[in-house]
């Protein structure tokens, strides 16, 4: 969808973790640790392929098994240097009445869950012509 649309949108990312799942906010700002060392997707993709095993000492780990400086990692992982951030996709995301993950925001369309990628490209198109 984003070459389709190449120049025309993009991709925005935003934080959401969900309170019923206790370790998913840990593991959101881990993801954002990564990020400082240049890493945040390939370890997304890491936490996808782990989940739910998000506790402390595998999410060090997989940031190690990843090639980035596990110490720093640790660091700020424990410091939770990156929880405001997170906090702060949270809020944004309430504001606009998000409450559950998968959501898409493409204009004024929300797609809430599983969608197959006509209704995404239906979405964008729309709101191509609203602009």
């Amino acid at each position: 969808m984003l070459k389709e649309f190449e120049g025309r949108v993009r991709l925005v990312v935003k934080d959401f973790p969900l309170p019923s799942h206790a370790l998913a906010r840990p593991a959101h700002e881990a993801a954002r640790c990564a990020g400082v060392q240049g890493r945040h997707w390939e370890y997304r993709e890491r936490l996808f392929a782990e989940q739910p095993r998000f506790e402390r000492d595998a999410l060090v780990r997989y940031a190690s098994d990843l090639g980035l400086d596990a110490r720093r990692f640790a660091r700020c992982l424990d410091g939770r240097e990156q929880a405001a951030a997170v906090e702060a996709d949270v809020r944004q995301a309430r504001e606009l009445g998000v409450s559950a993950t998968p959501t898409f925001i493409i204009g004024d369309e929300v797609l809430q869950g599983a969608h197959p990628v006509e209704a995404f490209r239906d979405a964008v198109t729309a709101a191509l012509r609203r602009r």
